[in-house]
């Protein structure tokens, strides 16, 4: 079941970001793309209520909660970033919009973005982590909550090969193409 609440919920966040800024920059409707994204955190709620009232209900922890978990937590850290992202180049694409900002192409400047984007992955799992232990606290049952424990522990993986990409960054930074180092 919370695999399925998963799916629909990702499927969920597309439709209505892509009706959203459709209704905003084709119809000119601006409150109802108000309305539709704003309904996209609703999601996040649909899908955390729902993995408590399986565990709550005496079902087996499972990746699937993991994933339940690791969703909540993208989106809740990305989640903004990710509708901005769309919604500059929607409204470059159909509505004559400024081009979007890109990522800074090297120097300094690109190395503190891939830091902070490091900072807010690392945010993401311990966000996750913190929804896997309340799960697990409020189970309090270690026979059932075995395989969250191993997801958290999978899951750790992320940040670190993540990590790669600061570092490196830091370690050989990108020349700006002007050839000067910002």
């Amino acid at each position: 079941m919370v695999l399925a609440v998963i799916i629909a919920c990702e499927v969920g966040f597309w439709v209505l970001l892509a009706l959203g800024l459709a209704f905003r920059y084709l119809w000119g409707m601006r409150r109802l793309s108000a309305v539709l994204l704003l309904c996209v955190p609703l999601l996040d709620v649909v899908l955390l209520v729902t993995a408590v009232i399986d565990m709550r209900g005496g079902a087996q922890g499972s990746w699937h909660h993991g994933l339940a978990a690791a969703y909540l937590a993208y989106s809740v850290v990305f989640g903004h970033r990710t509708l901005k992202w769309a919604d500059a180049r929607f409204a470059h694409r159909f509505a004559g919009g400024p081009e979007p900002e890109r990522p800074p192409a090297g120097g300094t400047a690109r190395t503190r973005y891939e830091w902070v984007m490091w900072i807010r992955i690392a945010v993401a799992y311990g966000l996750g982590c913190a929804v896997l232990y309340g799960l697990i606290l409020m189970v309090g049952d270690p026979s059932r909550t075995a395989a969250l424990n191993e997801f958290m522990i999978g899951a750790s993986k992320v940040p670190l090969i993540a990590l790669l990409w600061p570092l490196s960054y830091t370690l050989f930074p990108k020349k700006v193409p002007d050839g000067s180092q910002v």
